[in-house]
């Protein structure tokens, strides 16, 4: 488990940094950031405030269609859906740094 555990945490890291070039290279930052808001409050919502890397990653092995049916409810900038994947992947990497076991 804490290999795929590393690999998961790899991902969202991955998914941070290329949104935040994209935000820095693109005009529409602003909508970016506000996917990702809506990304976290879903998340708080579903796992709360205490939680363990472990759980949170359970909770991204189903996150497909819960973080689609959230960013959709926001009306988010046009080809939401390609960035989709790295929207999520900087959320879970943002929230996992609330875990109770997290390190760097």
């Amino acid at each position: 488990m804490a290999i795929a555990l590393d690999q998961t945490r790899r991902e969202w890291e991955l998914g941070h940094r290329r949104l935040q070039q994209e935000i820095r290279e693109s005009a529409r930052g602003e909508a970016l950031l506000a996917e990702l808001d809506t990304v976290i409050a879903e998340l708080r919502r579903r796992i709360g405030q205490t939680f363990t890397l472990g759980e949170l990653a359970d909770a991204y092995a189903g996150s497909e269609a819960w973080t689609r049916a959230a960013v959709a409810e926001i009306e988010p900038a046009s080809g939401w859906p390609r960035r989709l994947a790295m929207v999520t992947d900087a959320a879970f990497h943002q929230y996992s740094r609330g875990a109770s076991d997290y390190g760097p």
